[in-house]
């Protein structure tokens, strides 16, 4: 593993970021986007082509499922190094789309110092950099990583207790669930230790007081590892009205855990829910592939 960048380019926060840049940016964007998704997706190497596509396809799923907070939150895939040789570059949002806008060639790539290597019009979240380049550059495997609010999802997060083992879902989450304090918005780059240590190699996360997080090494993996979750957290949401729920023993949950094909290697971690979702995207709207 890398040790820890904890420079994360603070200093650069105002060139990249300030609102001013952002919102000029924005202004002009409809006919920047219209060029770029005209003429550039060819010009990326076919791996990355790939990687472009399945990353938009997944943006335009949580679309489809309601997993959006307007134009924030994020999932980050790491390029293979089939493209980027040795350096650490991963694919992020734009910022100021909306998931739903999201397509394969406005996809934002950047370094693990959050310098867009791409030429994107577009600027990206601090947030998102910040918190998702540094469990890229210190997890192994976290090639994929999503970051969800939903009203569940933080429902859950905000419970003293976290999530019960109290359903179908959270069953097959033993020992898989980590926790994390809520230290404010993930802008500061010396929060990125103590996230690493409280992840640890537990691939479902809860921020404290903030959303679900959930990284592995393959997007379908990590979509497989967030729906889980967040089933877990609106089962749980559900039921905290209706009085004492039936708890799941620790052995009962082992096994669940343990007999969760979705999670199997021999079983395509995921890939078969994840392409039945694409094919949904589909009957909607394509668009996201140019």
């Amino acid at each position: 593993m890398q040790k820890f960048t904890t420079n994360l380019v603070a200093r650069n926060f105002a060139l990249f970021f300030r609102y001013d840049v952002i919102y000029s940016i924005l202004d002009s964007r409809s006919n920047l986007t219209f060029k770029l998704t005209m003429n550039t997706l060819n010009s990326f190497h076919p791996d990355e082509q790939k990687c472009r596509i399945q990353l938009a396809s997944c943006y335009r799923i949580f679309a489809m499922l309601g997993w959006t907070e307007m134009i924030y939150n994020h999932i980050t895939l790491r390029l293979p190094q089939s493209v980027s040789g040795d350096e650490a570059q991963f694919l992020i949002n734009p910022f100021g789309l909306h998931y739903s806008e999201v397509t394969a060639s406005n996809l934002v790539k950047i370094d693990l110092n959050g310098k867009i290597l791409d030429h994107s019009p577009y600027p990206i979240n601090p947030a998102g950099f910040v918190l998702h380049s540094a469990m890229h550059a210190n997890i192994d495997g976290a090639h994929c990583i999503m970051h969800t609010h939903t009203t569940a999802g933080v429902a859950v997060a905000c419970m003293q207790g976290g999530l019960e083992q109290s359903n179908f879902y959270s069953a097959q989450l033993h020992n898989l669930v980590a926790y994390h304090d809520f230290e404010g918005i993930t802008i500061r780059s010396n929060e990125a230790p103590r996230l690493i240590k409280s992840i640890g190699t537990r691939p479902a996360v809860i921020l404290r007081n903030h959303g679900l997080l959930a990284w592995g090494a393959s997007l379908p993996l990590t979509f497989s590892i967030l729906w889980t979750l967040q089933r877990a957290c609106e089962i749980q949401v559900a039921t905290a009205s209706m009085g004492t729920r039936i708890m799941v023993s620790e052995e009962i949950a082992r096994s669940a855990t343990k007999d969760s094909f979705q999670f199997s290697p021999t079983n395509g971690e995921g890939q078969d829910l994840f392409d039945a979702l694409v094919r949904q995207v589909d009957k909607i709207d394509n668009n996201y592939k140019s």
